[in-house]
């Protein structure tokens, strides 16, 4: 490798639109978070050392063994999260082009800072929401420096929506300006359109501040020898891996998963791996309300879906034989993954509430090796089978430590026992001896059963429990976690209000969050309920309908679900609390098997 001399970031913003620049399949993807590109162009600003790159140059003739990807320009975490492939068509006619080994996140964040936008969920906002991405683009308040903060930055640059930079302007006496104008105003040799720009905007009076950061800015993209590179001048595809690896285990260390990434698009003949696996992670990411699997879950179901012995993430297992079968078998691997995430779903489940993402792949392997379809979903004729599954994974979700340490020896046990005696249905008997063999026994015991009746508000192993204990619910729509008494009832304003003496009100608070008083209800009933007392609302059911027939409906609700006892006031919810904890031990015992 040698030292080269450095280039300025306007001159690797030509690469990069002309693919001169480009990344190759071995790399990751963007991960960086709006902050980290504001504090990185802070940095920049005040020419603070950024590190060197490692620069790879690939000849002409060797273009064609290659798959290539492109810099994100607009990132958005639900459609374009990813980066594109270069056609063999977009790259430079008869050029060598240099992929970037090291340095991604960095000219990723300058590419979108200065060329494109980044639109990321919303807080509280569905996947599915469209309105949850607003694109904003790179801005730099030039009216002042950055306030004082815990960063200690000194430019406040910003990712905002052009509405949000107009109303900061009015409002805040700000001056946001959008930083990729920089390359519109000038070229790089003067200032004279920053001139008019300052002029323009009203700010040339009583701002040297709005000059010195923009005139900075302009030297930044257009004269200072920013990126500082190596250039790696070996062929050879392993010599190169290994240079990738070394240098970026200083940083986001590289996984067994990147590599197979990487290996798995140099080996598929058909397919690119990489598309084929971002895409099938995202389909099925938004299956019900939602799940958040990674590519090493997809990954890995490669493995063991493909019934390649040793499913360890290891260098070793992705060989040409593998990756054969992998590449082969993928769209079977595909539909067991995407009708396994549906089963979740059907049974409640989402990003919120799975525990434990790995218990995706028996499912999915179970799936494959019955050759089943979306019939299972919803067939009479599965009805019992599908409760098989179902109370398997909520008892494996529930038992501590089942899905955390040695995971791959795990799932080549529930591997073998589905394909040894999976044939006819969910073999739980033969699964639950295999993890007992692995000292992974789903059986429980009255500690535990005490600390299922511990769980609190917020937790997965809750929303796990409450489904056990609770099974007569439709999961088509999405079910909440909700409190049987509203938690506004426990505030000390309310407790007073219903009697509750003062000295008393810790004691209540303790209680609030407790399994005994959660329940499980529809998105839309329980936005129905919302403060009403449990009884109130309970007798607000069936409300017009026929009356014999809605009180029938009332005591099976309450029956199913241990609610029985009810009390009209705040002063007896201890009592109701310690009357339903001791129902759900009964129900708990009898279903998990405690004697």
């Amino acid at each position: 490798m040698a030292f080269q001399t450095p280039i300025t970031i306007d001159r690797a913003l030509q690469g990069i639109t002309t693919h001169e620049y480009v990344l190759p399949a071995i790399q990751r993807e963007f991960v960086w978070k709006p902050e980290q590109i504001c504090a990185f162009f802070d940095s920049l600003m005040r020419r603070y050392p950024i590190g060197s790159f490692l620069f790879w140059e690939i000849p002409v003739a060797d273009l064609g063994d290659y798959v290539f990807y492109d810099f994100i320009r607009a990132y958005h975490e639900q459609r374009s999260a990813h980066c594109p492939v270069v056609r063999s068509d977009e790259l430079p006619t008869g050029k060598p082009v240099t992929a970037i080994l090291d340095g991604q996140q960095r000219m990723t964040a300058i590419n979108i800072g200065l060329r494109g936008s980044y639109a990321r969920r919303l807080p509280r906002k569905s996947w599915n929401n469209p309105d949850a991405y607003p694109e904003k683009r790179l801005y730099l308040n030039i009216a002042a420096p950055a306030q004082d903060n815990d960063q200690k930055l000194a430019y406040d640059f910003r990712f905002l929506t052009e509405k949000e930079a107009k109303e900061g302007n009015a409002e805040d006496g700000a001056h946001w300006f959008l930083v990729p104008k920089i390359r519109e105003l000038t070229d790089g040799t003067d200032s004279v359109g920053i001139f008019s720009y300052i002029q323009e905007a009203g700010l040339a009076a009583d701002n040297k501040f709005a000059f010195q950061a923009l005139d900075r800015l302009r030297q930044l993209v257009f004269q200072d020898g920013v990126i500082s590179y190596y250039a790696v001048e070996d062929r050879e595809l392993d010599n190169v891996l290994d240079i990738f690896i070394r240098v970026n285990s200083g940083g986001t260390v590289l996984s067994y998963s990147d590599l197979l990434l990487s290996i798995a698009t140099a080996q598929w003949t058909e397919r690119d791996a990489r598309q084929e696996i971002h895409a099938l992670v995202d389909e099925v990411n938004a299956t019900g309300q939602g799940f958040g699997f990674t590519k090493d879950v997809v990954l890995k179901a490669g493995l063991v879906l493909s019934d390649i012995g040793d499913i360890r993430f290891k260098v070793t297992n992705f060989n040409q034989t593998n990756m054969h079968l992998l590449e082969q078998g993928w769209d079977t691997i595909g539909a067991s993954l995407k009708l396994g995430a549906k089963l979740l779903a059907s049974f409640g489940f989402s990003e919120r509430t799975l525990g434990a993402d790995y218990v995706l792949l028996p499912i999915a392997y179970y799936v494959r090796h019955r050759g089943l379809d979306e019939t299972y979903l919803s067939s009479e004729a599965y009805a019992s089978d599908r409760e098989r599954l179902r109370a398997w994974v909520l008892r494996s979700l529930l038992k501590p430590g089942v899905w955390g340490s040695g995971q791959d020896t795990l799932l080549g046990a529930l591997r073998k026992a589905i394909r040894d005696h999976g044939s006819a249905g969910f073999p739980v008997d033969q699964i639950e001896a295999a993890m007992a063999g692995l000292g992974k026994s789903l059986r429980f015991g009255a500690e535990e059963i005490d600390a299922l009746l511990d769980l609190q508000y917020g937790k997965p192993r809750t929303f796990v429990t409450l489904s056990l204990l609770y099974p007569k619910f439709s999961f088509e729509s999405e079910v909440h976690v909700d409190h049987v008494f509203p938690q506004k009832m426990f505030y000390k304003k309310s407790l007073a209000a219903a009697g509750v003496p003062q000295a008393h009100f810790d004691d209540y608070l303790a209680l609030m969050n407790g399994l005994p008083n959660l329940q499980l209800l529809p998105g839309k009933a329980n936005i129905k309920k919302q403060d009403m007392m449990p009884r109130d609302w309970i007798e607000s059911l069936d409300s017009g309908s026929d009356e014999a027939q809605a009180a029938a409906r009332r005591e099976a609700y309450l029956t199913e679900h241990d609610l029985h006892g009810l009390p009209d006031s705040m002063l007896k919810f201890p009592e109701f609390y310690e009357t339903r904890k001791a129902r759900m031990r009964e129900r708990l015992e009898r279903l998990l098997g405690v004697r």
